[in-house]
């Protein structure tokens, strides 16, 4: 056999290799964090259920103060949207949609990347009452990576990378809020 086959072979079953554990790896990833807030419930409920207000809390809204943003709907209600443009590759362009409003528990919300790449994610931001005036808020976002490219999911440690986006953003809110 020639150098040229058996380099083609083991290329051919490298591909082959790889193909396969992306079948078997996961295709969905999940990311949550929380915080609690010393204030009311109600207070922090519509705080948060307005998109306006969340590009405020935001570290992703806030990474490009050039950033243009256009909102339609009546904002913290039921299909309002939130848009994004930014040179910015982190940025990006995109939507947020609010999708399902349960008053005073939970806002449910998708996520439609344009640029750098195509993608969509869902989210939620809920909240509950931990005792008296402090409020726990939880932030999360779901989201597929679809076969083969799920191959890269183990790096790419979306729990680490969209997690600490979320708990600075938490933060933030808390200092708003509790201002």
């Amino acid at each position: 056999m020639g150098i040229i086959k058996k380099i083609l072979i083991v290329l051919i079953l490298i591909v082959a290799i790889v193909l396969t554990a992306a079948y078997f790896m996961p295709k969905t990833y999940a990311v949550e964090r929380e915080i609690t807030i010393n204030k009311p419930i109600d207070t922090v409920f519509n705080y948060v259920k307005s998109l306006k207000n969340q590009n405020e809390f935001s570290v992703w809204a806030n990474i490009d103060p050039k950033m243009k943003s256009t909102y339609t709907g009546t904002d913290g209600a039921v299909g309002s949207k939130s848009a994004w443009e930014s040179d910015v590759k982190e940025v990006g362009v995109g939507e947020q949609e609010i999708t399902k409003i349960t008053e005073g528990k939970r806002i449910d919300f998708a996520l439609r990347f344009k640029k750098p790449m195509e993608d969509t994610a869902v989210g939620y931001m809920s909240t509950e009452t931990v005792a008296g005036n402090q409020t726990k808020v939880k932030w999360g976002i779901n989201g597929v990576i679809p076969y083969p490219m799920n191959i890269m999911l183990p790096m790419m440690k979306m729990d680490h990378m969209i997690g600490n986006d979320l708990q600075k953003g938490l933060e933030n809110l808390k200092s708003t809020l509790e201002q």
